[in-house]
């Protein structure tokens, strides 16, 4: 089942062009925790000798991103927001193999 789709202005600042900010509401926050897949990291593996774009890591990474971004909204929606600005990316590793893909930013209401 999909999520509905969440419509959020959102800015990597701390406004939103052309919008009045009129409540903040409080830290928001999306993660996701994703494992590298054997294959991909042995078809990487054999790609890091020659050069070039890892492409199943690119995937990976927008597929993170992107559910992330979608849980951060999710919780923004669930506060009453229609917006969030001071959006930010963070990366760690949680064990072997996975990474967790962290986004965050201020919940706000703008007009």
């Amino acid at each position: 089942m999909q999520p509905a789709t969440i419509s959020m202005h959102m800015s990597n600042v701390e406004t939103i062009p052309g919008k009045t900010i009129t409540a903040s509401l409080g830290l928001v926050t999306g993660s996701t925790v994703r494992a590298k897949h054997l294959g991909k990291d042995i078809f990487a593996g054999l790609k890091n000798l020659v050069g070039g774009e890892l492409k199943q890591y690119t995937e990976l990474l927008n597929e993170s991103r992107n559910e992330a971004i979608q849980r951060m909204m999710m919780q923004a929606n669930q506060m009453g927001a229609n917006g969030i600005v001071n959006v930010r990316f963070a990366t760690s590793n949680v064990a072997s193999g996975a990474s967790e893909l962290f986004c965050y930013g201020t919940a706000v209401v703008v007009q």
